[in-house]
């Protein structure tokens, strides 16, 4: 599911099923390298969490990215939005990223960090494989937090 008027009524009335948000974090860099790099590193983001929300589909609500920059103070903007997911009703709330820094910016908060591979040049079933061996790597992240409760 995504941010979309009609995903939300499914989940207003399915919440006890849809207990998930991912919070895709992706950096914008303006400066001549960094662009590319953050670019390259958003489009491999959203392909994934695209990914996982097909593969978890009625589970997971795939929220709009949170885009920030280098300079912004981290920790005040996500802790914001996980309070309002909380208050929205979702148990589980994951923020996924290829910027290793979210990781010590927020380490209470469940951030799964994976470091970005350029898609852009990719054939399309070349990019199913890499997100596949991606998605193996982040199933077991979630499936701990899922069985904590």
């Amino acid at each position: 599911m995504f941010w979309i008027g009609k995903d939300v009524e499914v989940f207003s009335a399915q919440k006890e099923f849809i207990d998930t948000a991912i919070v895709p974090l992706t950096v914008i860099d303006g400066s001549p390298i960094g662009m590319k790099q953050s670019a390259s590193a958003a489009e491999f983001l959203m392909s994934l969490t695209a990914f996982v929300e097909q593969q978890f589909k009625g589970r997971v609500m795939i929220m709009p990215p949170f885009s920030y920059t280098n300079s912004m103070v981290k920790k005040d903007y996500i802790q914001a939005i996980d309070e309002e997911l909380k208050l929205a009703g979702f148990k589980y709330i994951f923020y996924m990223t290829s910027d290793h820094s979210w990781t010590s910016a927020a380490p209470e908060l469940s951030v799964l960090w994976l470091p970005s591979i350029p898609l852009g040049d990719m054939d399309q079933s070349v990019k199913q494989s890499v997100l596949s061996d991606q998605i193996r790597q982040v199933v077991p992240m979630l499936s701990s937090k899922w069985s904590e409760l």
